[in-house]
């Protein structure tokens, strides 16, 4: 998986940046007690917040040294398919422009990790003009 090597950067500095602001800045309490508690994951919203921010920071060093992608990278995918349910879905596709908050970034983020986890499959195309090489 060594040619992954701008897409795992790429995908590190995002779930690093995601994760270490909103730990810091407190988001991921509010996030816990105030978003998830309050649509019915109470009393448990605060360490589902956690866990995801956690699942985030951990990933970085995994990706930087390309180790476990495969669990980090469905870890990931885990969270970002509930993120779009529980979180994005209501605000339709776009993040930015169209709309705000949408499901496009996650949507981004879950094919991104399933090229790690899977570089090997490629649309194979057909040539259908074989013959005219012989003209």
């Amino acid at each position: 998986m060594k040619q992954s090597v701008f897409l795992r950067l790429g995908l590190s500095v995002i779930l690093l940046m995601h994760s270490v602001i909103s730990i810091f800045s407190g988001d991921v309490n509010n996030f816990g007690h105030f978003y998830l508690d309050s649509i019915g994951f109470s009393p448990f919203g605060i360490y589902i917040a956690w866990a995801v921010k956690l699942t985030h920071l951990f990933s970085v060093p995994l990706l930087w040294f390309d180790r476990y992608i495969k669990p980090v990278a469905i870890g990931n995918i885990l969270i970002f398919v509930f993120g779009i349910y529980f979180v994005h879905w209501q605000n339709g596709w776009f993040v930015v422009g169209g709309g705000t908050n949408g499901i496009e970034f996650n949507v981004l983020l879950i094919f991104s990790f399933l090229s790690l986890m899977y570089p090997e499959i490629y649309l194979k195309k057909q040539n259908n003009f074989s013959h005219e090489k012989d003209i």
